[in-house]
This record gives structure tokens, C-alpha cells and sequence, in this order.
């Protein structure tokens, strides 16, 4: 330290608290300067390390965010390997062999694969399956794995050695347009019997893993279900983390002390295209930004090869080397010969210089090019067992592996291993080789490399069926016993059905009414798991705080500021509310762990997700997806909906194109309700689809609005037309014989436009309106492709879209607060003369009103737009329609 700046800081100046004895202060930095002159900065540094450990909690420092670039658990800790080193190392020999011969095959088709990834993670994957990741036998929900998506070759490879898998079902690796392949990564949807939890859209998968681990704590302080002995492990890339979700919720996990996850970061210093950090170095990176957030790390560098070297370092000359050299030049090291070595390594220090005279050449291609923890099962394991020993805090493994391990030179450490597909007849010999497969040469003579197993006698094979035994059922595995729920009595969806009179309620209130309703019941209250992103008060639903109150793990620890009031903001540790703060990507993991937990804890749950509707699918629709491919069930609210109805609120609050983006997800079935009682209708059917006895693998998206209106009763007949996505609401009145006649179609809050156009149409021009609601554009449009593609079959279908409209006189005009593109989705099955308004565009800042009249969506540039559409007819005059334009003030 400088000397212009220690007596300052000795002095007090810098710092805040008091120094109550200067002098003291003043000795201990000067014998810190003392050990920097004679044993060098290194040792002083050493020092410091070992006083700040040994100080422990009691003198309630931070915690250091960084530690050298070696092990955390030095050889001489490690637990006794419990596992048959030796079979074992065949298991992941013949599982390394498999999926390299997987994806080679497939490659004759042009369909690639990834290779380098699991042959880097073989044994992180492999000491997990054989010793500590449950299945799911019994009545536990077992551990739930987050598996890397481009390792899915060797997770099939295992699945084909423990006999789930047959050798023509890994020929159909990554075809899957005839219903039986494999798909390319973890797609629960296509494989549902095995993997469980999507993870090839990277970021989703760590985020998804801290927010499952954080639910299974809430279904156990819910008395739900009993998940004390299931873990949540995640496996990723180093380069995978730079994605913003894949450290997104590490505060989260560290403040909630989540001891039942662990993350396992493949650090082989490589992502897609080249190095992960070519001028710095990802382990510490990583380990400060974990150490920060509050979690456990776990250092597993380098092999028990470095042991004896490191020994020798006795002036730290070693460890300063390995801190300083920068990732990328690793990746060098491990593909030069050991000349390079001794010069650019070993040669950058005299102490170095003396370390590297005692090791002959074939020590230093063995440290540089195979000692890595990652693939030391002992060194695994022993971090492994570490971290799953480890409470208070979720833990982080950094484990160092060489990307294409065992594939050959022509892979190990490549920058362009990623997209390497195949490998040549001599590698695969050359892997044969260093693998000590009983592969006989003759086997590798044909134009197809096979795949090989040991037979279902083999000990390899015994022995994986005992571990996965003794560890509670074969993994990774999906398993689905949750039974059907009962369905809540029709009593629960009367209040909406009857309307509300003359008071006027928003459709947003009106469902979260319905909620805290069905929130009562006897049979199935307890399951359902409101889930908001930190604007519930925006929703209404302040009204929950008290009586189901807002999960948190620790309680509630202060007396909140409202507490004299009826409904003040309680917290519990049984609460049933996950308010996740501003985090619409948190808040939809939670959803989705939610959503899945009939199949992940067979405990199904009835989660709704409210939010900001801008915020929802535009936002988030990569994790849509991902829900959807996990089969996730349960009703996603988008709140506050519309483009012109949330007022004031700009450009970037408007939603008027959520239902596009929710129409291209398969499995969310979309509706925009007008009316309460098409909200009760909705609901009902969808609990009945999602946890009834037929359940269904679909999620529900409704958007509801916060624009007051008095609620109708709902009319008769009316409930197959509000599921199938239109009926007629509202008939003309007595019409004039020669009255120009029209259909107008709306959805949710513009039936009030419509209802509003109808009225001036028929007093002031003389013509004729039905109105029809039309609560699912994105359902008409389903049934009627299906109905297309069946008559290509040679069935007779008709639309219910063309049936429903069919004679309707005169044309249609539809109106929506969504951009035009939403109802058109339907136009090419409507027999009528179809006009569409919206409101295309950005949104903007002003009353509703006045935005209405902007995208020309209010009543009386509905009646223009109608009156146009007649005269492009014939049925009225051209004038007629100016005219109605300078009368409106258009």
C-alpha cells in the first residue's frame, strides 16, 4: 500500500467507524508490511486468507468473493469413493462410445448432434446417476435434474445401457416426424416417459431450477407435500451463464438459504464459437458472483496429477501463475507439446523455472492435457457429497473439464468442436483405444460405426441396475400418478353468471372475485397458487393478503406498516401467495413449477399467474414455451389488458398483440373475455381440461381488463359459443324491411364499442347490427384448420366459425383492442364480406377516449367503418359514408 494513502486509512479518515486505538491499528499494517518484504506478497496474502477464515462468523466480516484458482477440497479431505472405480469407468467408457456413435450415425442424414459437450461432462453426469441423483420408486418425489441440452446423446446412451432404450430407437435420434424417434434435446412433450425438464433454450434452466427448488420448500411449509428429501440439480455451461436468466435469481436462492439445489458448472472454458472469457477467467468470475449472491462454491480444478507440483510451490509462484494465465491460453496449453509448456508456462518465473526443471515431459502433458477434476470421479464425488452435506445455502460446483475429452485430438479443446458432428473411422479407434473397449477391429470395417452393449448379463449392466436401485428407481425419469381433482360446485360460478346489476366491475376483479371463491373450497382451495409479479394491489387482490397471505420462508419477522388495517400485507410462512417482486421471468418459473408439480410431486396445483399483459407473453415467450413443452397446466391472467384501455400508461404499456404471440404456442388456449359469466364459463371448462379425468396437457391465457362496466347476466344457451370462441350476443332490434343489414363481432371490452355502434347504426342511419362476442379468435382459427386438414383426409367438415355465421345477413365487421392481425386469424373461414378495425401501431399516452379515436376503434369510427364496408356493397350510398366521417368529426 502506498505510503501517501496508509496513514490516511490508519488514521480514520476513510472510514466511517471510529478508530479507538490508531496505534494498534498502525502495528498490525506495519506487520503486514513486514511479511510482504521478507517472504513476498504471496505469503502475506496467505496470511491475510488464513485470518479472515479463522475470524469465522463471530467477527461478522463479509465473506472474501474470491479464492485461488485451485480445489476447494484438497486431495488429503476427500470422503472414501464408495463406488467399483473400475466398472464404473466401463459404464462411462460404453455411454461415452454410444452417444459419439449416435449422433456419427445421423449424421449420414444430415441431421448433426452435439458430441463434445457430454463426452467434456461424462463423469459429472456419471458419479451423479451412480451415487447421489433419487428416483422416483416410492412414495418421494425423488431429485430433480436439470440436464444440459446438448449432453442429450449421452443421457440416451445410458437409457440404452440400462435397457429403456433400443438400438433402433437411437437410430431415430433427431427424427421424429414419424411419432417414435428421439428428439434432439430434453423435450418432455416428445419423450414424456423420460425427461422431465426442458433445458436446450439456455438461461431458462438455472432460472427454472432455483424457482423448482424454492417450490418444493413451499409445497413442504404448505404441508402439501412432504419434498424434505428431494434435490434440485442443475448442470450447465460456463458459457451458458452469460445468458442474463442463468444468474437472474442467484440473490434469490441465497437469501431463502435454498440447501436443496445445487448448480454444476461444466467449466471447460469454451462456448459455441470459441473461448468463454479469452482475456480473463469464467471459474473466478463465477465464484465471485456466487460468493456475492450468497451461495456455497465449490472449486474442483484440477486433477490429483497437480497434487505433487502444487507441493513444491512453496513460494506461491504456481498459484500466482495459475491465477493470472487468462482462459484462452489454457486451451493453448492443452494442445502443445511439453516444449511449449516449459517456455510459456513454467518459464515465466525463476521459481517456475525450478518446478518445471524437476518434471519430465510426460508430467507436464499430463497436467495440461489430462488432469482435470471434472473427469477424476473421486474429485466429483467428493465435491458432490460436499455440497449435498452443505446447509444454510445452495452450492455452486465449478468443474473444469476439457471440451471432446476422449474424442481425439482432432476435438479435445477445439474451438470448432461444437459444431463437429461425426468422427472418422480413426478416431473412433483411437477412442476405442483409450477407452479399452472390447471393440473388435472387424466391428469398425463397415461404413456404420455400431453401437455397442455389454449385454444385459454384463457386470456393467448388474451393477448400474443395483446403484439406481439402492438410489429409489432408474433417472432421469417422468412419472405422472396425480389423480384427477374434484371439479368445484356450479354454486362457485354463480355470482358471475348472474352480473352484477348496476354496479360496474372490471373483468379483472371479476375473475380475481372468482378466485377467492374458489380459493374457499373444501376439496381443492388449498391448491391453487396465485402467482404475481408485485402488482397485486393493481389486480385487486390486496383482499388475499390477510386470508392467504404471501409465502415467505421465514415468516413474517417485523410489524408491517399496515397492520392496524383490514387488509394489511401479511406474510407466512404457510402463505399461498408467491409475490415474487418485479420479476415477470421469476415469477413465471414459479408458475411453471407450479404447473408441473402433478407430475414432478404428483401433487397437481392449480397455479394462476396475474400480471401486466404487456408484460406477459412479449416479455417472457420464451419461457411460454418452455412451459408448454413440460407440460405445464393452470390459467396465465393477462391483467390491465388492451392497447387502449390501460390509460396513460405509453408506448411501451399497451398490449394490443399478446393474443399473436400467445396463438403461436400450441398449448395455450387463448380467449379475451367480454363479460364475467365468459370468465366463470372459461374457468370452469378450463379446470375441467386441465384436472379433470381426461386432464389435458394445456395452459389457459385469458386477458381481462380494468375498465368498470355493469356486468349482464348471462343469457341462455350461450356456453358452447363462449368455448368454441363466438356467439351472437345482442340481435338487431325489429329492423326495417329494407334495412341495410351487418354482422359486428368484438371481443372483450370493445362489445362495448360495438353494443354502443350497434345503437347509433340503427338510430341515426337506419341499419340493421347483430353483435356477436367473440371471446377466442385464436380457437376459431384452430378448429377450423383442423377442419381443413380433415378434409384433405375426405371428411366433411364445416367450420363452427362458418356455421356459427352462416346466413348471417350483410357483411362483417370485426373490432377488437388488439391489432387487426388478432381477428383476422379467422377471416378465411367467414362466407361474409369481412372488414376488420384495430388498433395497429404503437401505443400511446391519452384518456380512452381519445385513443379510441386515434386507432379508430370507438363507436363512431366503428359506425364509418361499417357504413364503408355496406357501400363497397351496393346496399347504401357512398355519400352516406362522408357524411357520417364530418358528423363524427373524423
Amino acid at each position: 500500500m502506498p505510503d501517501d494513502v496508509r496513514p490516511a486509512l490508519a488514521g480514520g479518515q476513510l472510514d466511517q467507524i471510529p478508530d479507538r486505538d490508531p496505534e494498534e491499528t498502525r502495528e498490525w499494517l506495519a506487520s503486514l508490511d513486514a511479511v510482504t518484504k521478507a517472504a513476498g506478497p504471496h505469503r502475506a496474502a496467505y496470511l491475510m486468507r488464513r485470518t479472515l477464515e479463522g475470524a469465522g462468523a463471530g467477527v461478522g466480516l463479509p465473506s472474501l468473493l474470491e479464492t485461488e484458482y485451485i480445489n476447494t477440497i484438497p486431495t488429503s479431505a476427500e470422503p472414501a469413493y464408495p463406488g467399483d472405480e473400475a466398472i464404473e469407468a466401463r459404464i462411462t467408457a460404453w455411454n461415452r462410445w454410444n452417444a459419439a456413435a449416435m449422433v456419427t450415425r445421423g449424421s449420414r442424414l444430415g441431421l448433426g448432434g452435439h458430441i463434445a459437450t457430454f463426452a467434456s461432462a461424462a463423469w459429472l453426469y456419471e458419479t451423479g446417476f451412480q451415487h447421489f441423483f433419487k428416483g422416483k420408486d416410492g412414495a418421494g418425489s425423488g431429485d430433480q435434474l436439470y440436464l444440459q441440452g446438448h449432453a442429450s446423446p449421452g443421457i440416451y446412451a445410458r437409457a440404452f445401457l440400462d435397457g429403456r432404450l433400443s438400438q433402433e430407437q437411437l437410430d431415430r435420434f433427431r427424427q421424429e416426424a414419424n411419432g417414435d424417434g428421439l428428439p434432439s434435446y430434453p423435450h418432455p412433450r416428445r419423450l414424456p416417459w423420460l425427461w422431465e425438464f426442458p433445458t436446450v433454450s439456455m438461461g431458462l434452466g438455472p432460472l427454472s431450477a432455483i424457482y423448482q427448488a424454492r417450490f418444493n420448500r413451499y409445497m413442504e411449509h404448505r404441508g402439501i407435500k412432504d419434498t424434505s428429501d428431494s434435490h434440485v440439480w442443475a448442470f450447465l455451461g460456463d458459457g451458458e451463464m452469460d445468458e442474463p436468466e442463468s444468474t437472474a435469481a442467484l440473490a434469490l436462492a441465497g437469501r431463502e438459504g435454498l440447501d436443496n439445489l445445487t448448480f454444476v458448472i461444466n467449466c471447460n472454458l469454451q462456448r459455441l464459437d470459441g473461448p468463454v472469457r479469452p482475456n480473463f477467467k469464467i471459474v473466478q468470475e463465477l465464484e465471485s458472483q456466487f460468493r456475492a449472491a450468497g451461495w456455497n462454491v465449490i472449486k474442483s480444478l484440477w486433477g490429483a496429477a497437480w497434487d505433487e507440483v502444487l507441493a513444491q510451490d512453496v513460494d506461491g509462484a504456481l498459484i500466482k501463475r495459475l491465477r493470472e494465465v487468462p482462459d484462452a491460453q489454457f486451451q493453448t496449453y492443452a494442445t502443445r507439446d511439453a516444449a511449449y509448456l516449459r517456455e510459456h508456462f513454467f518459464g515465466a518465473d525463476a521459481s517456475l523455472r525450478t518446478i518445471g526443471a524437476r518434471l519430465t515431459d510426460a508430467k507436464l502433458i499430463e497436467l495440461f492435457q489430462q488432469s482435470r477434476a471434472g473427469h477424476e470421479p473421486r474429485k466429483v464425488y467428493a465435491a458432490y457429497r460436499a455440497a449435498v452435506e452443505h446447509k444454510g445455502a445452495p452450492t455452486v460446483i465449478l468443474a473444469q473439464t476439457v471440451k471432446g475429452w476422449t474424442l481425439g485430438a482432432g476435438f479435445e479443446s477445439r474451438n470448432a468442436n461444437h459444431q463437429m458432428k461425426k468422427l472418422t473411422g480413426a478416431q473412433f479407434r483411437t477412442m476405442r483405444d483409450l477407452l479399452e473397449l472390447p471393440i473388435p477391429d472387424s466391428a469398425l470395417d463397415a461404413d456404420v460405426v455400431p453401437y455397442w452393449h455389454p449385454g444385459e448379463n454384463s457386470p456393467e449392466v448388474q451393477y448400474l441396475r443395483e446403484r439406481r436401485a439402492a438410489l429409489g428407481g432408474l433417472a432421469p425419469a417422468r412419472k405422472v400418478v396425480a389423480k384427477p381433482l374434484p371439479l368445484p360446485p356450479e354454486k362457485a360460478y354463480k355470482a358471475l353468471e348472474k352480473g352484477s346489476g348496476t354496479q360496474e366491475i372490471a373483468t379483472t376483479m371479476a375473475f380475481v372475485r372468482l378466485v377467492k371463491d374458489l380459493m374457499r373450497e373444501k376439496e381443492t382451495g388449498r391448491r391453487w397458487v396465485p402467482v404475481v409479479p408485485d402488482e397485486a394491489r393493481t389486480f385487486g387482490m390486496e383482499s388475499l393478503f390477510p386470508s392467504a397471505g404471501l409465502y415467505s420462508p421465514k415468516g413474517q419477522t417485523y410489524d408491517p406498516v399496515d397492520r392496524d388495517q383490514l387488509l394489511y400485507y401479511k406474510e407466512a410462512k404457510d402463505g399461498q401467495i408467491l409475490n415474487e417482486g418485479i420479476t415477470e421471468a421469476g415469477s413465471l418459473a414459479d408458475f411453471t413449477a407450479a404447473a408441473t408439480a402433478y407430475a414432478t410431486h404428483g401433487e397437481p396445483m392449480i397455479p394462476f399467474y396475474i400480471f401486466y399483459s404487456m408484460f406477459g407473453f412479449q416479455r417472457t415467450a420464451d419461457q411460454f414455451w418452455a412451459l408448454a413443452d413440460q407440460l405445464g397446466r393452470g390459467f396465465v391472467i393477462g391483467a390491465t389488458a388492451g392497447r387502449t384501455t390501460m390509460t396513460g400508461e405509453g408506448l411501451q404499456h399497451a398490449d394490443g398483440h399478446s393474443h399473436l404471440i400467445a396463438s403461436t404456442n400450441p398449448a395455450a388456449i387463448s380467449y379475451d373475455p367480454a363479460f364475467a359469466y365468459e370468465v366463470a364459463v372459461i374457468v370452469r371448462e378450463g379446470l375441467r381440461r386441465m384436472y379433470g379425468p381426461d386432464a389435458e396437457d394445456v395452459f389457459y391465457y385469458l386477458t381481462v381488463y380494468n375498465e368498470p362496466k355493469v356486468q349482464p347476466a348471462m343469457p341462455e344457451g350461450v356456453e358452447e359459443g363462449i368455448l368454441k370462441g363466438l356467439y351472437r350476443y345482442s340481435r338487431a332490434q325489429a329492423p326495417a324491411a329494407d334495412a341495410a343489414r351487418l354482422q359486428l363481432l368484438a371481443s372483450g371490452t370493445a362489445i362495448h364499442w360495438a353494443t354502443e355502434a350497434q345503437r347509433l347504426l340503427a338510430e341515426e342511419w337506419g341499419v340493421a347490427a347483430d353483435v356477436w362476442s367473440a371471446p377466442s379468435w385464436t380457437e376459431l382459427r384452430r378448429e377450423a384448420l383442423e377442419c381443413d386438414a380433415a378434409r384433405l383426409r375426405g371428411e366433411d367438415r364445416v367450420p363452427y366459425v362458418t356455421r356459427a355465421l352462416e346466413g348471417a345477413p350483410g357483411p362483417v365487421v370485426a373490432v377488437s383492442d388488439w391489432m387487426r392481425a388478432v381477428p383476422d386469424q379467422i377471416a378465411p373461414w367467414v362466407e361474409q364480406d369481412w372488414t376488420s378495425v384495430g388498433t395497429d401501431g404503437f401505443g400511446l399516452s391519452d384518456t380512452r377516449d381519445a385513443a379510441r379515436r386515434h386507432f379508430g376503434v370507438d363507436p363512431q369510427s366503428l359506425v364509418v367503418a361499417a357504413l364503408a364496408a355496406l357501400a363497397r356493397r351496393g346496399d347504401i350510398k357512398p355519400e352516406t359514408v362522408k357524411e357520417a366521417a364530418q358528423r363524427y368529426g373524423l
